[in-house]
């Protein structure tokens, strides 16, 4: 490392990742070790399988007084049929209800006692149930965890009291001209498929769902192969293990022999729908996507891209910026984005404009991808897209939370654990040629198109 290295929590190495081969059940396997200037290890990552297939992944960092808990689950809105379109949300929701053990109150009062940052998400590949609390109280934290997750009651009655709340949710969304369009955009690039749909499920999926759907739904993804436990904070591995066999081994749930899911990879991205899609709300702005076919999140290429997002709308340097505010003075927000799954990916512009310059933020958008396709970056722009992703890179590892959540992902999502060292050397790697090459190909390709606002 040169000077970065100052600016980095330590150097991390890998120690071995979790698909370059199988662990056996029951053991214990260190991930990455993070060592000082003097190459004295300060935190590890350690990853230990039971034999029911659940992964257990923490990392110690003793310089902290706080604990991070993750239960990741590999079920998302992508898992489901046009019948199920919601469940996995749903199920979310209902999982705080009430267990054997403890009403949905009691969950709600030992959490507050303690002070834990509690929360849940459905994303399209993937749940989360996490949690923020001081490393003392993550024993109590991680029991409440495992109860939730194996004992939930999933009653026909709570079954109808969230339905209302998630048709709340629904039209919440619908009231938000932001997530108007990009479920727009995504529904007009992969159709009527689980990657096209909302996450949140529709008022007829909703509505129509039965206790029985639900239910077995829980009992047919929410099995230990298919999670992952990561936990981040002043913890110690072999502890944290003994406490989440105690959690989670109600309801005979770690009883079972199974091989861990692995993560899906796949390196080329499927085809999207090309075309224009219109809704009318009587918004004051026109809310625009314009994009197209991106990777998929395991594409080698995914670290250019991430330099070349960057450069293009990722921040007030970016040329969307300065080219549609700053110098034509067409919208106050636009930035660029980049989305991706197992198997596909999108990349686009986001823009909010009155509705007479619409058409002159499109000319403007579409006139710089065209020059990005052809000519590329600057080394400027190079330089400052590298800074900005090497920065947010080591700034994000600065707590409890955000490292829980990338032992997770990379165990449920990415199937492998990169040290710091290695991403910020990946970044680095990238030349303008590699960008040049990967804007050529995405922003050659034909475009999906979502506009959202008045008639």
């Amino acid at each position: 490392m040169t000077s970065r290295a100052s600016s980095a929590p330590g150097r991390q190495r890998a120690a071995g990742r979790a698909p370059a081969r199988p662990q056996p059940p029951g053991s214990t396997r260190t991930l990455l070790k993070t060592t000082d200037d003097d190459g004295r290890v300060v935190s590890r990552v350690r990853r230990t399988v039971l034999p029911s297939g659940l992964r257990v992944i923490t990392e110690d960092m003793p310089g902290v007084r706080s604990a991070s808990i993750g239960v990741w689950v590999g079920v998302g809105s992508r898992d489901e049929s046009p019948q199920l379109h919601g469940c996995s949300h749903f199920l979310e929701h209902l999982l705080f209800k009430g267990t054997t053990e403890r009403s949905a109150m009691d969950i709600s009062a030992t959490l507050d006692e303690v002070g834990a940052e509690f929360n849940a998400f459905t994303a399209k590949e993937y749940t989360c149930f996490h949690a923020r609390v001081l490393d003392e109280d993550l024993p109590v934290t991680i029991d409440v965890m495992g109860d939730v997750i194996t004992g939930s009651l999933i009653r026909p009655e709570d079954v109808e009291a969230e339905r209302d709340v998630i048709l709340d949710e629904i039209a919440m969304h619908d009231d938000d001209p932001d997530d108007v369009v990009h479920n727009l955009f995504a529904a007009q690039a992969w159709g009527d498929t689980p990657l096209g749909r909302t996450i949140a499920g529709s008022v007829a999926s909703i509505s129509e769902m039965s206790r029985e759907q639900v239910w077995r739904f829980y009992k047919r993804h929410y099995r230990p192969a298919n999670m992952a436990v990561a936990v981040a904070g002043n913890v110690d591995h072999a502890t944290v293990v003994r406490q989440v066999r105690a959690a989670f081994g109600r309801q005979d749930f770690l009883d079972r022999v199974e091989e861990p899911v692995r993560a899906l990879v796949k390196a080329r991205a499927r085809r999207v729908q090309p075309g224009a899609a219109t809704a009318v709300r009587q918004f004051e702005q026109v809310n625009v996507v314009l994009g197209m076919k991106g990777l998929t999140r395991s594409d080698p290429r995914r670290f250019a891209l991430g330099v070349l997002n960057t450069a293009l709308g990722g921040g007030t340097s970016s040329r969307l910026f300065q080219e549609v505010r700053e110098r034509r003075g067409l919208a106050y927000a636009v930035y660029s984005f980049s989305s991706a799954h197992a198997d596909a990916g999108l990349v686009g512009v986001a823009v909010g404009c009155l509705p007479n310059k619409l058409d002159a933020v499109l000319d403007t958008v579409r006139a710089e991808l065209a020059a990005i396709a052809e000519s590329g970056i600057t080394e400027d722009e190079l330089l400052r897209g590298q800074g900005q992703l090497r920065r947010g890179l080591v700034l994000g590892m600065e707590d409890s939370g955000s490292r829980m959540t990338r032992l997770g992902k990379a165990e449920i999502v990415y199937g492998e654990l990169l040290g710091l060292d290695e991403v910020i050397e990946r970044i680095d790697a990238v030349t303008l040629d590699d960008v040049r090459a990967v804007a050529h190909e995405l922003f050659s390709q034909a475009e999906v198109l979502a506009v959202v606002g008045p008639a």
